[in-house]
């Protein structure tokens, strides 16, 4: 998995602009974390990580520029002309030691308005996530009240029609089919639709819907972070159901546990409701409060016996 640099200059936050080397755009970077050489463009230290975008600020191009001869030419040769790319920042001009650099070697030389401290923050969380590990996983993903839930089920169990009553009830959709979920260091999961198919929901019996265009911008989100999975199955009367929710079982995915609740669906139950109040519960648990726990307590706690009062 790799990001190439054009995606970089793409991405409207960097509002990176490329000034030299355009040739080596399709350059790739492996790795989410970046590096400010400082002090190795003075070769007292060891070697530039060779896979990392290289920052330059203020100091390093004030310094380059007030070399010359052999001094230009030893700083010049830490940065290898194999790394990713260099990015300038607070909208510097570029020294023409360093244009030329790049142009003989095609390393994308770019510049950005931003100062280093802000570029480095957003490069860095930019590389994150699309450089995180991901799998794509079969279900529709919802917000509701704020609790991100991955339902799943077996094709024509109800899913879709599931998603649409939550949507007719105020609340948002993420992806439908096709989640793409992703995780972000270190155990956080967020999910997101297909670039191809945004806001569209299959209805059996009505066809493809576009949520945005039917309930508008407020009944969408892009993304959302994972935090249950609701299974939806077919009703069978011998099944062994949950129904005090003293178990918590999990669904792991990509390494992370997570809530899971499996929903019997039969005739005349509202799927819809049965999620929205499973939301609410996670939220309480969230907070710190179980409804299972509190109940054996108060089962189990001994009763106060009752003093009678005698009369003198």
């Amino acid at each position: 998995m790799d990001v190439k640099i054009s995606d970089l200059i793409k991405y409207r936050p960097l509002a990176l602009k490329c000034v030299a080397g355009g040739k080596g755009l399709s350059r790739a970077v492996t790795t989410s974390r970046v590096q400010k050489p400082g002090l190795l463009l003075t070769g007292l230290l060891e070697e530039l990580h060779l896979d990392r975008v290289q920052i330059l600020g203020a100091a390093e191009i004030g310094y380059i520029k007030s070399l010359d001869g052999r001094g230009l030419k030893r700083t010049l040769g830490v940065l290898k002309p194999c790394i990713p790319a260099i990015a300038m920042t607070r909208g510097l001009e570029p020294p023409a030691s360093l244009r030329k650099f790049a142009g003989k070697n095609c390393v994308p030389l770019m510049t950005s308005p931003l100062s280093s401290s802000v570029f480095i923050e957003r490069i860095i969380k930019f590389l994150e996530e699309k450089l995180a590990p991901s799998v794509v996983v079969h279900g529709v993903f919802v917000d509701v009240l704020g609790v991100g839930i991955l339902i799943k089920g077996r094709s024509g169990i109800g899913k879709s029609e599931c998603a649409l009553e939550l949507v007719s009830r105020g609340y948002r959709l993420v992806a439908d089919d096709v989640v793409i979920v992703k995780r972000i260091y270190p155990s956080t999961l967020f999910g997101m639709g297909s670039d191809r198919i945004p806001y569209h929901l299959e209805v059996r019996g009505v066809g493809i819907v576009n949520i945005k265009d039917l309930f508008g911008i407020t009944a969408i989100r892009e993304k959302k972070q994972l935090d249950l999975v609701v299974e939806l199955i077919n009703w069978d009367p011998k099944g062994d159901y949950e129904r005090l929710g003293f178990e918590q079982k999990t669904a792991d995915i990509l390494g992370v546990g997570l809530p899971y609740l499996m929903v019997p669906v039969s005739p005349g139950r509202s799927v819809a409701a049965i999620v929205e109040v499973a939301a609410r519960n996670q939220l309480l648990k969230i907070m710190g409060y179980s409804t299972s726990r509190e109940l054996i307590e108060n089962l189990t706690a001994p009763k106060a016996v009752p003093v009678r009062k005698v009369k003198a």
